[in-house]
């Protein structure tokens, strides 16, 4: 166990049951890792309640409110810099990070993607693994980079694929897997510390 929490930091964009799951688990001190901030791209949404009912701080940064993307993207990298995180966690966060955070965060920031990396990236998942007619499909942990669902993958959970699966059923499904992988991989990143070589991500100091 660390001698002080891991401190995570968790980027939003809607109902927030994957920031709920981090919440849940980070009240065990056994976890080893607190979530001390969660951001939004948007106002209104039920992940930034879940934010307040916990009472952790939140900060919210619009883009439509900056002149430029490069300009948004500097200020949400500052935002979550300042809370000091050992992790950030994007969970169903909506908007592609852009080099200003990736120089400053790059390697402290993962998300998820409902597939098994590098199969089917991009924003349907769950329906381009039905279309393909695969018998397995899952989640994918993985540390951000600049493309889209292709940084080095800490953790994956497989989810076989039903006959009657609908995209629906079967994402649901993805969903529950995703949670379990994200709340233990986050947990062992947290305890036991991390490192990128290449494309690999190896857990320990």
């Amino acid at each position: 166990m660390p001698a002080t929490p891991a401190r995570i930091v968790v980027l939003v964009s809607g109902a927030g049951t994957n920031l709920q799951a981090l919440l849940d688990a980070a009240a065990d001190p056994a976890y080893g890792a607190e979530v001390v901030a969660v951001g939004a791209d948007r106002d209104g949404i039920e992940a930034l309640e879940r934010a307040r009912r916990a009472e952790v701080p939140t900060f919210v940064h619009r883009l439509r409110d900056f002149a430029t993307r490069p300009e948004w993207d500097a200020a949400l990298a500052g935002s979550v810099a300042s809370y000091r995180p050992d992790v950030v966690v994007l969970a169903g966060f909506m908007k592609l990070v852009g080099p200003d955070y990736l120089a400053a965060l790059g390697q402290r920031t993962v998300n998820t993607h409902p597939a098994l990396s590098p199969a089917f990236p991009g924003m349907h998942g769950p329906r381009d693994a039905l279309e393909y007619g695969v018998k397995v499909t899952g989640a994918t942990l993985f540390v951000v980079d600049r493309g889209v669902d292709t940084g080095p993958i800490v953790a994956q959970a497989a989810v076989p694929v039903a006959d009657d699966d609908t995209e629906e059923t079967l994402h649901e499904r993805i969903k529950v897997a995703e949670r379990a992988m994200l709340v233990e991989a986050v947990g062992r990143m947290a305890r036991e510390g991390y490192r990128v070589e290449g494309r690999r991500v190896r857990f320990g100091d």
